[in-house]
């Protein structure tokens, strides 16, 4: 596994995905804005992290992606100091995929 200078002897088996969680689930601020703290109850929330690894039989996402998952389905792990989550490929929602198409201004 390397990911921004982490190398560990790590392979993910089976179906499962390690993502790095971007930001943290400390307080955050709204558009507005406003303070909103950790302990604040909210609506479910899905969250954003990058993938580090995959197993053999992920077929969806590949290492260095973003993807979004529900928290609440996470299994946290702590390798060096530094902290990951595992989950199942089944539990991902979305995967982000960055562009660097730019339009033509056709249209069909």
């Amino acid at each position: 596994m390397e990911s921004q200078g982490l190398t560990a002897p790590i392979d993910v088996l089976f179906d499962r995905v390690l993502v790095r969680l971007e930001g943290s689930d400390a307080e955050r601020r709204s558009r507005a804005g406003i303070l909103i703290p950790a302990t604040a109850q909210l609506a479910r929330r899905l969250v954003w992290a990058q993938v580090v690894s995959v197993g053999p039989h992920v077929r969806s996402v590949s290492n260095g992606q973003r993807v979004l998952f529900n928290p609440d389905d996470r299994f946290e792990v702590e390798f060096d100091g530094e902290e990951f989550v595992m989950l199942r490929e089944r539990d991902l929602h979305a995967v982000f995929h960055e562009t660097s198409h730019t339009p033509s201004g056709q249209y069909l």
